[in-house]
């Protein structure tokens, strides 16, 4: 009897590949791929690989997504030349960049932006159907539509950055370069540009319920893993069977906190701080530059962050050209 398992010492049973069950939908029918077992794979989830099941919206999410990724990265290869070695050495630099202010919403030439518009529209095409599939493929098996709503609330927030924000401040400029560091660059420059996004009321939101997802699901995994010896990874023998993992589990947070998540309630906490990180923060970014020009002055008219009566602190924020004078002060 094996008292203890892990991600390491884990028994994988390896039998007759599991096809599922078939509806009145004959999906059975439209399964593709021979199922294979991965031991590397069976360390982190069931080691069973295939069949998969793509339907319509699934093969042109596939088709779309790839014209999105070859058109990306066809461009970055063109910018080094077409040499394959630049290309793998630089590829954290390289980017599809949106247009140039001046053409506002129109559509710019293809090497002027006109590029990343057309790989934008085939991007939103394969994000769409990819959640058309979901919504397709819970319907089909009688599921609530929980994985679709919060794969929603990630798309809310693409939407916000590439599309809705774009259009209410009137150019594709203000999209988000595809690139890996270009990308990244751009939220730096996005902060400073509207005073630090750090003071932005529903960043902090953001915030808030991304740490309190990584912290439930820590609380929730480690839960489960402590009780694995118990059974406590087997939810549903645990709804019938007393005294093992899950009445342990449950004492235990009762005796640390005062009470306990029941097995279903907290998934329900874990799917709400989840949700709420992306659509916070859509809404932060959807305000910025729309609404509020300055999230320091803003938070400062709102009492959110303190008044500076002429320090350096404040001069140096709104009156960038006494930097220099600052900087041979404090001697750097």
């Amino acid at each position: 009897m094996i008292e203890y398992q892990n991600i390491f010492t884990q028994v994988q049973v390896q039998g007759k590949p599991e096809w599922g069950m078939d509806n009145e939908n004959n999906m059975m029918e439209e399964r593709t791929g021979a199922p294979r077992y991965s031991t590397l794979v069976g360390w982190i989830g069931n080691a069973q690989l295939g069949p998969i099941y793509l339907g319509t919206f699934g093969v042109v999410s596939l088709a779309t997504g790839l014209l999105w990724f070859f058109i990306v990265g066809f461009n970055m290869l063109a910018q080094v030349g077409w040499n394959l070695v630049e290309f793998i050495r630089q590829l954290f630099w390289l980017a599809l960049e949106p247009p140039s202010p001046e053409y506002g919403l129109t559509m710019p030439p293809l090497n002027d932006g006109g590029w990343f518009i057309i790989a934008s529209f085939f991007l939103l095409i394969s994000v769409c159907s990819w959640w058309l599939r979901t919504y397709e493929l819970a319907q089909m098996h009688k599921m609530g539509k929980h994985v679709a709503w919060a794969f929603a609330a990630a798309i809310w927030l693409f939407l916000v950055l590439g599309l809705f924000r774009p259009i209410l401040m009137g150019s594709w400029s203000e999209a988000v370069p595809y690139g890996i560091f270009p990308h990244l660059d751009w939220t730096t420059a996005f902060s400073i540009r509207y005073g630090n996004l750090y003071y932005n009321p529903f960043h902090a939101l953001s915030i808030v319920f991304l740490y309190g997802s990584v912290l439930l699901f820590a609380m929730h995994g480690a839960t489960i893993l402590a009780v694995t010896r118990q059974g406590g990874d087997r939810e549903l023998e645990q709804i019938a069977d007393r005294g093992t993992a899950s009445e342990r589990a449950g004492l235990f947070w009762r005796w640390t906190m005062g009470f306990n998540a029941t097995m279903e309630g907290i998934h329900r906490w874990a799917w709400w701080f989840a949700v709420l990180t992306p659509i916070t923060g859509g809404i932060g970014i959807l305000l910025t530059g729309t609404v509020v020009d300055n999230w320091f002055i803003w938070a400062q008219e709102h009492h959110f962050a303190p008044i500076y009566d002429g320090s350096y602190g404040y001069e140096a924020y709104t009156q960038p050209d006494i930097w220099p004078a600052i900087n041979t002060e404090g001697g750097n």
